[in-house]
């Protein structure tokens, strides 16, 4: 598969005291033409950072970059030509209708496609005389996705587009990177949120501390946590117990206490259920919450980190 994305030993360091601040620390990345690839981590992983070098807004410390076959500082602008891009935060001047926004950044480019289409396209069909001011945060986001395709890219960078919408929005904005994905768009978006990255991505890398620490597949990710499912349980009262003491129950492939709450990830419920039930039991435990769930990219990010995605880095 051609590469849309390739970067080597990326780094950047800002100077800061009493000592820098390494946000990206070697970080290795290869995207494939066609794929729709999630960049997770928490704030202050150094995802927000590599996407701003790999657009051309950040020059890199040191490292390697390409984009879509060529390394910035070559034709830049010919490269940018190819480019959407959606900031994280995305400012437009309030007092433009839609149609007018659109087609404002439909005359950055030499080629791209039909303002009016690409409204219909993000659904603002009906809100394309309306001011950018007079939109709601979910259609504010849309007219950002619109002003980013509008120049008809190859590679589309998506920096948390969803983050702060209600789930109605949330999921409005699902079907339109769905759409974009079916059209064989690159698409590397960030995202905090592990359904939005399962539901979308065909790979995903998790950052922490500047660094890849977890590459592949949603599925491959969270088969290497040996279970697909975990049972959650909460005791009743104060009652205690190791984790060491769940991990020997038969089906038990881990255990991890968080707070109060033991979760216990297994290759089989129906396998695991009944001892552990019997074990507690026999402790003398209630209970005073048991769930079953299918295991997650959270998951996943919880065992290789010991924190939650949305844990301040």
């Amino acid at each position: 598969m051609a590469s849309a994305i390739r970067c080597r030993n990326l780094k950047k360091r800002f100077p800061a005291w009493p000592e820098p601040v390494e946000a990206v620390n070697g970080l290795d990345l290869e995207i494939g033409v066609g794929e729709c690839f999630g960049l997770l981590g928490p704030n202050g992983a150094g995802k927000t950072t590599t996407v701003e070098i790999l657009e051309g807004l950040l020059a890199a410390t040191s490292g390697e970059v390409e984009i879509l076959g060529q390394p910035w500082g070559a034709d830049d602008v010919r490269l940018r030509q190819r480019l959407g891009i959606t900031l994280q935060e995305t400012r437009l001047a309030e007092k433009l209708t839609v149609r007018e926004t659109v087609g404002l950044f439909r005359s950055f480019y030499e080629r791209g496609q039909d303002p009016d289409q690409v409204i219909a396209q993000v659904s603002l069909t009906e809100k394309a005389s309306a001011q950018v001011g007079k939109l709601s945060g979910g259609q504010k986001q849309r007219l950002a996705v619109a002003c980013a395709l509008v120049g008809d890219p190859e590679l589309l960078f998506l920096d948390e587009p969803t983050t702060g919408l209600d789930p109605q929005s949330r999921r409005q904005l699902w079907d339109i990177l769905r759409q974009l994905r079916a059209q064989g768009r690159t698409i590397l978006l960030t995202t905090h949120y592990m359904d939005e990255a399962e539901r979308l991505c065909d790979r995903v890398a998790v950052i922490d501390h500047g660094k890849v620490i977890a590459l592949g597949t949603p599925k491959q990710l969270i088969a290497q946590l040996g279970g697909e499912h975990f049972i959650d349980i909460l005791l009743e009262g104060d009652g205690t117990l190791a984790p060491e003491e769940l991990q020997h129950l038969p089906a038990v492939v881990s255990v991890r206490k968080e707070e109060e709450m033991y979760s216990l990830a297994v290759a089989a419920p129906h396998q695991a259920l009944p001892p552990l039930l019997e074990f507690l039991q026999q402790r003398g435990f209630g209970l005073t919450q048991l769930t079953t769930r299918h295991a997650s990219l959270e998951d996943v990010f919880v065992t290789l980190t010991g924190r939650h995605l949305r844990d301040a880095g």
